[in-house]
């Protein structure tokens, strides 16, 4: 890790954060108390920055130097806010197409998934603020520097994310095992948003709920469902092939 990817010590991170850096999370020890830090809690509060609570040899291992307990990881993208990109969108006559990654963690997936996103032109990639992958640098290496050329929305909650973009009058496609529907059976030519599931549970309760339909990819094999990367890559194309089919534009 080079020393320009994070920041550390309460009042170096608490200017960081006023500053407007993009911020991707914040390690604090433990045990960490005082005035001091209770202002940087009400200041990430405020900024909706996640705080990481660790055993402080965590942040030991990463600096030696006077870290108070405090270090800040710095994101190499700017994150953008979904209720400002997809008006941006509209107004730009663009087709939108949005993938949504309810609770993926596993860093290579997520580069996989955002390299598939970037070379069929999808619009934005959503990600919750917690309990999911962010970017970082292994993300954006993993992309093979995707993460450097799309859009990445990063909200509160996934939940959130796909109201706003129901009320947004999208179409919000659930990728399930679980679905009857044919993924080549639904219609993908208005604005759509996929949802992909984590890797371990699947699309969780409160999102699946709020799906307009849900699709699965079809299993001959013994194994009952794909990665969630080649998943990802399956329902991106067939996107992208109705739309061609339909000859609208796709990016």
């Amino acid at each position: 890790m080079e020393k320009s990817d994070y920041i550390f010590g309460i009042r170096a991170v608490m200017e960081a954060i006023e500053a407007g850096k993009d911020i991707d999370k914040v390690f604090v020890k433990s045990d960490l108390q005082g005035d001091l830090s209770k202002e940087l809690f009400d200041l990430m509060r405020r900024y909706h920055i996640v705080a990481q609570k660790v055993p402080v040899e965590r942040i030991n291992r990463i600096t030696r130097k006077n870290h108070q307990g405090v270090l800040a990881m710095l994101s190499p993208v700017t994150y953008h806010r979904l209720d400002h990109l997809v008006p941006r969108l509209y107004e730009d006559g663009v087709l939108p197409f949005i993938v949504v990654l309810d609770g993926i963690t596993d860093v290579r997936n997520f580069g996989a998934i955002a390299r598939t996103c970037e070379c069929a032109g999808v619009d934005a990639i959503v990600i919750p603020e917690r309990g999911s992958v962010s970017v970082g640098g292994d993300a954006v290496k993993t992309s093979a520097g995707a993460l450097m050329n799309i859009p990445v929305c990063r909200e509160r909650t996934t939940a959130g994310a796909v109201r706003t973009l129901l009320d947004s009058g999208f179409t919000v496609v659930g990728v399930s095992e679980k679905a009857d529907i044919n993924y080549t059976t639904a219609d993908y030519t208005g604005p759509v948003a996929l949802v992909m599931g984590a890797e371990d549970v699947g699309i969780s309760p409160e999102v699946f709920r709020l799906c307009n339909t849900f699709v699965s990819i079809p299993m001959f094999g013994k194994i009952g469902s794909l990665n969630v990367s080649v998943a990802a890559g399956v329902m991106i194309y067939e996107v992208v092939r109705q739309r061609l089919n339909a000859n609208l534009e796709v990016i």
